[in-house]
C-alpha cells in the first residue's frame, strides 16, 4: 500500500492500485443542498398526495387528491361547455343545425371524435376507406348524398344485396360483362339488357339510389382490390350479401341510431 498524499488531505487510508486513494473530504456544498432539498421534497409531498402503499390501500394525503378525481373535475368543466349545445340539439332537424354557424361548427367537431370512435375502422380516419369498405371523401354515394338520406343511413344501417349470378351467367358471360364495367361502357352491352341488369343499375348503368345500386360507370370501386378486372368478376359470380351463396361478399353497415351515436353525426 502506497503512502503518498501529497496534498496532505484526510483518507481512510484505502488504496487501490497504489495509486488511489479514498479521501474523507465531504461533497460539495451545492450537492449537500441538493441531497438535502430533495428528501424534504419527498417528505412533503408523502404528506400532501397519495404516496406510499398499505396492506389493503395506500396513503391519502392531506389533500384528498386522486387522477380520478382530477379527471372528474375537467369532465364536469367540458360537459357544463358542451352543455348549451346538446341540450338543443335533440329538438333541431339537420336543417336548422346546418342553418345555424355556432351549431355547425360545435357537431363538425364532435363528429370528428364519434368518427375516430365508431367509424374510422371501417372507413379510415381521413374518410378514405379501408379496402372493401366504402370512401366517404368522395361525392359517389349508394343510396344518395342528401343530409337527410345520410342521417337515415347512419341511424338505421344499411345491408344492400346483389344476387350471386354464377347459375345465370356463363364464364364467357361473366367476363363481357366485368370487361365493360371496368371500362366502364356497360350499358352499351346487350347482355346487360337480356339479364336484366338494367332493373337494378338502371338503363343507364348509373345505379338507384332507392335500391343502393352501384353506378357502374364511373370506375368507382366498392370492392378495392390490385385486379379490379378479377375483383368485378367475383362480384358478379358470388353476388354481394346473398345467403345463396357461401363466397358472396359481406357489405354490411351497422344500425348507429338508438342513442348509440348523436343524431347529428355527420357520416356517409
Amino acid at each position: 500500500m502506497s503512502e503518498k498524499n501529497p496534498y496532505g488531505a484526510p483518507d481512510t487510508g484505502h488504496v487501490w492500485d497504489d495509486s488511489l486513494r479514498e479521501l474523507t473530504n465531504q461533497p460539495p456544498k451545492w450537492w449537500m443542498i441538493g441531497f438535502h432539498a430533495s428528501w424534504i421534497v419527498v417528505v412533503v409531498y408523502s404528506i400532501l398526495y397519495p404516496t406510499w402503499p398499505l396492506i389493503d390501500s395506500h396513503t391519502k394525503g392531506i389533500l384528498n387528491w386522486t387522477a380520478m378525481g382530477e379527471y372528474k373535475e375537467d369532465m364536469k368543466s367540458i360537459e357544463q361547455m358542451r352543455a348549451k349545445y346538446e341540450d338543443r340539439i335533440p329538438g333541431m332537424s339537420v336543417e336548422a343545425i346546418l342553418a345555424d354557424s355556432d351549431m355547425t361548427e360545435y357537431v363538425k367537431r364532435s363528429a370528428k371524435v364519434l368518427f375516430g370512435d365508431n367509424c374510422a375502422a371501417c372507413h379510415g380516419s381521413g374518410g378514405q376507406g379501408n379496402p372493401n369498405f366504402p370512401v366517404l371523401a368522395d361525392n359517389d354515394w349508394l343510396y344518395g348524398g342528401e343530409i337527410n338520406t345520410i342521417q337515415t343511413t347512419i341511424n338505421g344501417g344499411r345491408m344492400g344485396m346483389m344476387p350471386a349470378h354464377s347459375k345465370i351467367l356463363t364464364s364467357e358471360q361473366i367476363d363481357s360483362l366485368a370487361n365493360s364495367i371496368v371500362e366502364g361502357t356497360v350499358a352499351s352491352n346487350p347482355l346487360f339488357t337480356e339479364k336484366g341488369c338494367f332493373a337494378c343499375h338502371g338503363a343507364d348503368g348509373k345505379g338507384n339510389h332507392a335500391m343502393g345500386s352501384a353506378n357502374l360507370t364511373d370506375k368507382i370501386w366498392r370492392f378495392a382490390a390490385k385486379d379490379q378486372l378479377t375483383s368485378v368478376k367475383y362480384t358478379i359470380t358470388h353476388g354481394v350479401n346473398d345467403p345463396s351463396d357461401p363466397e358472396t361478399r359481406k357489405a354490411v353497415m351497422p344500425t348507429f341510431g338508438g342513442g348509440k351515436l348523436s343524431e347529428t353525426d355527420d357520416k356517409k
